[in-house]
Protein backbone atom coordinates (compact mmCIF):
# COMPACT_ATOMS: atom_id res chain seq x y z
CA UNK A 1 0.00 0.00 0.00
CA UNK A 2 2.93 2.69 0.72
CA UNK A 3 4.33 2.17 -2.88
CA UNK A 4 0.73 2.50 -4.13
CA UNK A 5 0.42 6.10 -1.99
CA UNK A 6 4.09 6.76 -2.87
CA UNK A 7 3.10 6.47 -7.16
CA UNK A 8 -0.47 8.42 -6.43
CA UNK A 9 1.41 11.01 -4.61
CA UNK A 10 3.80 11.30 -7.32
CA UNK A 11 1.39 11.27 -9.99
CA UNK A 12 -0.72 13.62 -8.68
CA UNK A 13 2.27 15.94 -7.71
CA UNK A 14 3.64 15.82 -11.72
CA UNK A 15 0.25 17.09 -12.83
CA UNK A 16 -1.02 19.74 -10.38
CA UNK A 17 2.33 21.06 -9.93
CA UNK A 18 2.94 21.60 -13.94
CA UNK A 19 -0.69 22.98 -14.07
CA UNK A 20 0.20 25.18 -11.07
CA UNK A 21 3.35 26.01 -13.51
CA UNK A 22 2.25 26.60 -16.31
CA UNK A 23 -1.07 28.61 -15.47
CA UNK A 24 0.39 30.84 -12.17
CA UNK A 25 4.39 31.44 -14.26
CA UNK A 26 4.93 30.70 -17.12
CA UNK A 27 1.44 32.19 -18.65
CA UNK A 28 2.03 35.43 -17.36
CA UNK A 29 5.16 35.33 -18.26
CA UNK A 30 4.39 34.29 -22.05
CA UNK A 31 2.10 36.56 -22.61
CA UNK A 32 4.48 39.63 -22.80
CA UNK A 33 5.47 37.61 -26.14
CA UNK A 34 3.67 38.32 -29.70
CA UNK A 35 1.57 35.52 -30.92
CA UNK A 36 4.99 34.37 -33.24
CA UNK A 37 7.15 33.04 -30.44
CA UNK A 38 4.12 32.75 -27.90
CA UNK A 39 2.23 30.20 -29.51
CA UNK A 40 5.08 27.58 -30.31
CA UNK A 41 6.85 28.01 -27.12
CA UNK A 42 3.45 26.62 -25.45
CA UNK A 43 3.00 24.04 -28.23
CA UNK A 44 6.58 22.76 -27.54
CA UNK A 45 6.16 23.42 -23.69
CA UNK A 46 2.81 21.18 -23.88
CA UNK A 47 3.70 18.61 -25.93
CA UNK A 48 6.57 17.81 -23.36
CA UNK A 49 4.37 18.00 -19.91
CA UNK A 50 1.37 16.25 -22.23
CA UNK A 51 3.46 12.97 -22.06
CA UNK A 52 4.55 13.63 -18.01
CA UNK A 53 0.56 14.01 -17.80
CA UNK A 54 0.10 10.65 -19.91
CA UNK A 55 2.16 9.03 -17.15
CA UNK A 56 0.81 10.90 -14.39
CA UNK A 57 -2.46 9.84 -15.30
CA UNK A 58 -1.64 6.20 -15.25
CA UNK A 59 0.29 6.32 -11.81
CA UNK A 60 -2.71 7.88 -10.50
CA UNK A 61 -5.31 5.50 -12.05
CA UNK A 62 -3.40 2.60 -11.47
CA UNK A 63 -2.66 2.86 -7.53
CA UNK A 64 -6.17 5.01 -6.76
CA UNK A 65 -7.73 1.73 -7.82
CA UNK A 66 -5.51 -0.34 -6.46
CA UNK A 67 -6.11 1.51 -3.15
CA UNK A 68 -9.47 1.97 -3.26
CA UNK A 69 -9.57 -2.65 -3.82
CA UNK A 70 -7.71 -2.31 -0.65
CA UNK A 71 -9.95 0.11 1.19
CA UNK A 72 -13.40 -1.80 -0.03
CA UNK A 73 -11.98 -5.08 0.97
CA UNK A 74 -11.41 -3.95 5.01
CA UNK A 75 -14.42 -1.73 5.08
CA UNK A 76 -17.07 0.49 3.73
CA UNK A 77 -15.44 3.37 1.58
CA UNK A 78 -15.27 6.76 2.86
CA UNK A 79 -17.54 9.33 0.87
CA UNK A 80 -14.31 11.56 0.31
CA UNK A 81 -12.86 8.71 -1.46
CA UNK A 82 -15.63 8.49 -3.97
CA UNK A 83 -15.06 12.53 -3.93
CA UNK A 84 -11.66 12.63 -4.92
CA UNK A 85 -12.30 9.68 -7.85
CA UNK A 86 -15.33 11.76 -9.42
CA UNK A 87 -12.65 14.42 -9.38
CA UNK A 88 -10.18 12.78 -10.76
CA UNK A 89 -11.93 11.17 -13.14
CA UNK A 90 -13.48 14.46 -14.46
CA UNK A 91 -9.77 15.85 -14.47
CA UNK A 92 -8.71 13.02 -16.62
CA UNK A 93 -11.72 13.39 -19.27
CA UNK A 94 -11.03 17.12 -19.36
CA UNK A 95 -7.33 15.92 -20.11
CA UNK A 96 -8.25 13.68 -22.72
CA UNK A 97 -10.29 16.92 -24.23
CA UNK A 98 -7.69 19.16 -24.64
CA UNK A 99 -5.27 16.49 -25.58
CA UNK A 100 -7.33 15.26 -28.36
CA UNK A 101 -9.12 18.89 -29.63
CA UNK A 102 -7.79 22.18 -28.79
CA UNK A 103 -4.38 21.08 -28.12
CA UNK A 104 -4.00 19.13 -32.27
CA UNK A 105 -5.19 22.07 -33.08
CA UNK A 106 -3.02 24.81 -31.21
CA UNK A 107 0.01 22.21 -33.24
CA UNK A 108 -1.58 22.63 -36.35
CA UNK A 109 -2.34 26.46 -36.42
CA UNK A 110 1.37 27.06 -35.01
CA UNK A 111 2.64 25.01 -37.79
CA UNK A 112 0.70 26.72 -40.52
CA UNK A 113 2.00 30.24 -38.56
CA UNK A 114 -2.07 31.27 -38.49
CA UNK A 115 -1.86 32.71 -35.31
CA UNK A 116 -5.53 33.68 -34.76
CA UNK A 117 -6.68 30.22 -34.39
CA UNK A 118 -3.72 29.31 -32.67
CA UNK A 119 -4.76 31.63 -30.14
CA UNK A 120 -8.34 30.44 -29.86
CA UNK A 121 -7.00 26.69 -29.55
CA UNK A 122 -4.76 27.82 -26.63
CA UNK A 123 -7.44 30.47 -24.53
CA UNK A 124 -9.60 26.53 -24.93
CA UNK A 125 -6.39 24.88 -23.66
CA UNK A 126 -6.27 27.97 -20.83
CA UNK A 127 -9.74 27.69 -19.52
CA UNK A 128 -9.76 24.03 -19.13
CA UNK A 129 -6.37 23.73 -17.64
CA UNK A 130 -7.93 26.61 -14.73
CA UNK A 131 -10.95 24.06 -14.24
CA UNK A 132 -8.37 21.24 -14.14
CA UNK A 133 -6.09 23.20 -11.54
CA UNK A 134 -9.55 23.72 -9.33
CA UNK A 135 -9.92 20.26 -9.45
CA UNK A 136 -6.68 19.08 -8.75
CA UNK A 137 -6.26 21.49 -5.64
CA UNK A 138 -9.67 20.68 -4.32
CA UNK A 139 -8.75 16.99 -4.87
CA UNK A 140 -6.17 17.83 -2.48
CA UNK A 141 -8.08 19.49 0.16
CA UNK A 142 -10.48 16.38 0.22
CA UNK A 143 -7.52 13.82 0.49
CA UNK A 144 -5.99 15.53 3.11
CA UNK A 145 -9.44 16.66 5.23
CA UNK A 146 -10.92 13.04 4.65
CA UNK A 147 -7.64 11.61 6.09
CA UNK A 148 -7.42 13.65 9.02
Amino acid sequence: MKIAILLHLLGVTVWIGGMFFAYLCLRPAAGALELPLRLPLWAATLQRFFRWVWLSVALILGSGFYMLNGIAQLARVPLYVYLMLHAGVLMMLIFAYVFFLPFPALKKAVAAQDWKAGAAALNQIRIAVAVNLALGLLNIVIATAGAL
